[in-house]
């Protein structure tokens, strides 16, 4: 089997991942809690029951924004 790479960009920063890769593998790769982010994908929402079926593709935008709590 051959390794493949995706090269995208993850909040404005070029990045290279082994593929293939979901979103949800992409946000535990990064350590986000799947459950406190929104997700952008060529500028459409990504709904968060579809992370994990939702692969990366070579050139994808995304977008990841993380929710804090507070008061």
């Amino acid at each position: 089997m051959k390794d493949t790479t995706l090269s995208l960009t993850v909040n404005g920063e070029a990045r290279t991942l082994a593929g293939p890769t979901s979103v949800a593998a992409l946000l535990a790769g990064l350590g986000f809690d799947a459950r406190k982010v929104a997700v952008e994908r060529n500028e459409a929402i990504v709904p968060r029951s579809v992370y994990g079926e939702t692969w990366l593709a070579p050139g994808d935008a995304l977008e990841i924004v993380h929710f804090i709590g507070g008061g």
